[in-house]
């Protein structure tokens, strides 16, 4: 996707859902425009939408019209009703929030926790100060034994981001566990 604002970028993501398709190629763009035409008599060309999604880089803004249109497509009248319905949604604001968790100031080296993520992974983890950890056990996950990676908490129900994690003194792209669902299980093992 491009990087027109936020409420854009929610749009786009809606119109996807509600069309139940990726739009990522040439391909799917010309069916998305017929789509369009045959469900609400608008025409979006093929190149507006690619610009739209990022597909074809390119720094115009995007005409009103367009994102009228696609805001009706997904059952606004408007881009304008579609920004306000975003402001009121409580599952599109900040909020505090209550959930059991771990965080690292309150462990000392050497303390172990365990945390586990649908459909069956866990780790056990061992403290190693300064906020890193060191996988001691993996099951069923892409993290193995030796693994290292910082973190400074561990949330019951929310997902564990890691700008990268250090593998045979080597960091690796970014990873995410418990992307859907979040941590289902975080413990402390013991301290040593």
């Amino acid at each position: 996707m491009n990087t027109f604002k936020p409420e854009i970028q929610e749009l786009l993501k809606a119109v996807e859902k509600k069309y139940s398709q990726n739009l990522r190629t040439t391909t799917d763009f010309d069916v998305f425009s017929l789509h369009l035409k045959l469900q609400l008599d608008v025409s979006i060309s093929t190149s507006t939408l690619k610009r739209l999604w990022g597909y074809v880089k390119d720094k115009h803004k995007p005409r009103n019209q367009t994102l009228d249109s696609l805001a009706q497509y997904i059952g606004f009248f408007n881009f304008n009703e579609f920004c306000a319905y975003l402001k009121d949604n409580s599952l599109c604001n900040s909020s505090f929030f209550v959930t059991k968790q771990i965080q690292t100031r309150n462990l000392s080296a050497g303390e172990e926790i365990e945390i586990g993520w649908s459909p069956n992974r866990y780790l056990h983890l061992q403290y190693q100060g300064d906020s890193w950890f060191e996988v001691v056990e993996a099951q069923h996950s892409k993290l193995v034994q030796g693994d290292r990676f910082e973190a400074v908490s561990f949330l019951m129900g929310q997902p564990l981001s890691l700008g990268y994690v250090l593998r045979d003194n080597q960091k690796t792209p970014p990873f995410i566990a418990g992307r859907n669902g979040g941590l289902t299980l975080i413990n402390r093992i013991h301290a040593k």
